[in-house]
């Protein structure tokens, strides 16, 4: 039987295009509480969230976004922030060192933080009606972004998420097969049919989106925008925040 919980998950689909109507106070600290309820490793809670409802600083964050016009458009932005600021002032206060940001995990920790959290922040405010987009262009000028927010060392931007009320309702996107992404045992590495056959269902579901302008497939858009590291700064970027990832 289908719950509440489940049928809130099953009809995610990303809103670009919001009401000029700012969301419910209270209803903003539920959804801050239940980002903050997610699991995170060994209880350190490797993220942090910064809401930014000023409409020039959004103006702003909408720039170094890619020029993502549901930013501004949405009521509140919250950017979520790989956050070992605490840490370091937990090892301070009892005189130990601090060398987890000298390698990858300390990257990868907190990105798993920042996904569960958001996850659980995108689920309910969904539930409670409104709509959402995550922004991974939060990482497009970090420098900037760190600049504009105040961000200290070891915190660095993961992702954004638009929350507002819905102006238009977009369709429901279809997914990989099952068979794709779920596998028992080992992993299956047989999935060209797989793709092939998602190739269709996307191209067909785009040719109807776009009334017949576009039939982009799911593979075309993938190695279109992979074909190049579209980040390489990130490493650099990220060093002078404290995460050496050696």
């Amino acid at each position: 039987m289908m719950n509440g919980t489940l049928n809130t998950y099953l009809k995610h689909r990303s809103i670009r295009s919001y009401k000029d109507k700012m969301i419910k106070k209270n209803d903003l600290e539920l959804v801050i509480k239940s980002a903050q309820a997610a699991p995170s490793s060994i209880n350190g809670q490797q993220v942090s969230i910064i809401a930014i409802t000023d409409k020039e600083k959004k103006a702003t964050i909408t720039e170094l976004c890619g020029n993502q016009l549901w930013i501004d458009e949405a009521p509140v932005f919250l950017l979520f922030v790989a956050d070992f600021y605490r840490a370091k002032l937990a090892a301070d206060k009892n005189n130990v060192p601090f060398g987890i940001t000298d390698g990858l995990e300390a990257s990868l920790v907190a990105s798993v933080d920042v996904g569960l959290s958001m996850g659980n922040a995108i689920g309910t405010a969904e539930s409670l009606g409104y709509g959402t987009v995550c922004i991974g262009g939060a990482r497009s000028n970090p420098t900037k972004m760190v600049e504009l927010l105040n961000l200290p060392e070891y915190v660095y931007p993961i992702c954004g998420l638009c929350i507002g009320y819905p102006k238009d309702e977009s369709t429901l996107k279809p997914r990989l097969p099952k068979e794709a992404v779920y596998h028992e045992e080992t992993y299956n590495k047989e999935l060209r049919p797989l793709i092939d056959q998602y190739d269709k269902t996307m191209s067909a579901y785009m040719k109807e989106r776009t009334n017949g302008e576009n039939d982009r497939n799911w593979s075309e858009g993938i190695s279109n925008f992979y074909k190049t590291n579209y980040s390489p700064h990130t490493r650099n970027e990220m060093k002078k925040q404290g995460f050496k990832n050696e």
